[in-house]
């Protein structure tokens, strides 16, 4: 029997020393999303602290189930897991509603997960619908929606009554001039971890001016559990889970490119009984997500390059850095610290990670052929309408508020738009196209 190049298992000190290197390289992009959270809905610092811990262990468990495998869920690649930024801008505006909260967003996700493992099956079938001049552009809104936020932050934080003091800015001046010259000059390992350092060179220097207060680490313990609905039991409205719903279509869009390049990374083609194994677990995660306080899951792109640079293509490196992932979550301590990080530090850094999802869109719109007719209005209009609420945030003040998490979500107005514009332009092309189209998309978009 062939034995596939993902199922090869390295020495114990190695495999420990790469998953590290897996861990290190998603930390960043894992804690963004509950300290961008926290910051947009003003929570306090022991519950962001806990949102970071119960990221890393849903984080932790989604990996394992997407690198090892268990029955019908997994994709069995060397697949790293953490949370997606395409759900952040409908759960800020679900958590915003004050009948909902982080209880509506763990709800809408619930859903969302157990409505992705049903329709597995049938996602290869609707592909179609998705060629790359809709997933780029709505790839693209994710990235731009977010800019709002790193401005920001950069400027001291929402609701600063210092905001736009210079120091804040030039803090994260320093923090975006220190990631550009570490990408600049940093080779291997520390190239790949440039925005992670990045981040501590600005908790040093935030430090040494007096913006940065730990009195909590004293308080906090030195272990923790995190356990399944911290913040009380979910709650549930139609068209917050509709809008999760459309993420959770979305990140099976993006997973489809990434398991499609990665397979041919490590040699081990993807048919498309794997993609509907990793999709499943893609909404498996999700649900483990809304259940332990956290938010919906997807592959994370940046392992994906780290494997093609290292060449190490086991999927149990991955599997292991899962664990490391899980245990992680277990020091309040080290939550408290990451969770005071001061904002103008994140502004920095949230400037390159935004614009790196930005330009990953502009990377897939690359292979759309904008001579053909109605392309280019489709990114225009998609990306016109999409950031409508960005630039006005009180356009759709007047609909019904139930409308909010997708009337006020950027990225959702924007692949409602592409989606209808490219049936109305270009017709419905064939799922197997879409997903040729997708995978040298995503390889290409990696390899730069």
């Amino acid at each position: 029997m062939h034995t596939r190049s993902s199922d090869q298992l390295p020495r114990t000190a190695p495999l420990i020393v790469l998953g590290c290197q897996h861990v290190l390289v998603m930390y960043a992009g894992a804690i963004a999303i509950p300290l961008v959270l926290g910051a947009a809905l003003g929570l306090p610092k022991e519950q962001i602290a806990f949102l970071i811990n119960a990221d890393l262990f849903a984080s932790g468990i989604a990996t394992i189930i997407q690198a090892v495998g268990i029955g019908p869920f997994g994709v069995r690649l060397p697949v790293m897991m953490g949370v997606t930024f395409t759900a952040m801008g409908p759960m800020i505006a679900i958590g915003m509603d004050p009948n909902l909260g982080l209880l509506g967003i763990y709800g809408a996700t619930i859903a969302a997960g157990i409505v992705g493992i049903i329709v597995a099956p049938v996602v290869g079938k609707l592909l179609r619908f998705f060629p790359p001049v809709v997933t780029g552009t709505e790839i693209m809104a994710v990235g731009l929606s977010l800019m709002g936020v790193a401005a920001a932050w950069s400027a001291g934080g929402f609701g600063n009554p210092d905001f736009g003091n210079p120091l804040y800015l030039c803090i994260a001046a320093v923090v975006l001039l220190s990631i550009v010259l570490l990408l600049r000059f940093a080779r291997g390992f520390l190239n790949s971890i440039a925005v992670l350092l990045g981040l501590l060179i600005g908790f040093a220097l935030s430090g040494s001016l007096g913006l940065v207060s730990l009195a909590e680490v004293r308080d906090a313990p030195w272990f923790g559990v995190v356990v399944p609905f911290h913040f009380g039991m979910p709650a549930f409205s139609f068209w917050s889970v509709a809008a999760m719903c459309i993420v959770m279509f979305v990140t099976f869009i993006e997973s489809t490119g990434m398991f499609l390049a990665l397979g041919e990374i490590v040699g081990d083609p993807v048919d498309e009984k794997d993609l509907v194994k990793g999709f499943r677990a893609d909404g498996l995660g999700t649900l483990v997500g809304g259940i332990f306080n956290t938010f919906p899951h997807t592959s994370y792109a940046q392992n994906i390059g780290l494997v093609s640079v290292t060449g190490v293509k086991s999927r149990w490196v991955c599997a292991v850095a899962g664990v490391i992932l899980l245990l992680l979550a277990l020091f309040p301590k080290v939550a408290i610290v990451v969770a005071s990080i001061p904002p103008c530090v994140l502004g920095g850094a949230g400037v390159v990670m935004f614009g790196v999802v930005t330009a990953s869109g502009i990377g897939v719109l690359s292979r759309v052929d904008f001579k053909a007719t109605g392309n280019l209005y489709i990114v225009a209009i998609s990306l016109g309408l999409g950031m409508i609420p960005v630039v006005s945030p009180k356009f759709f003040s007047k609909f019904p508020h139930d409308l909010a998490p997708v009337l006020e979500s950027p990225v959702l107005l924007t692949a409602l738009s592409a989606i209808v514009l490219n049936i109305f332009f270009n017709g419905v092309g064939s799922s197997a196209e879409t997903a040729e189209e997708l995978r040298l998309a995503t390889k290409e978009a990696e390899a730069a």
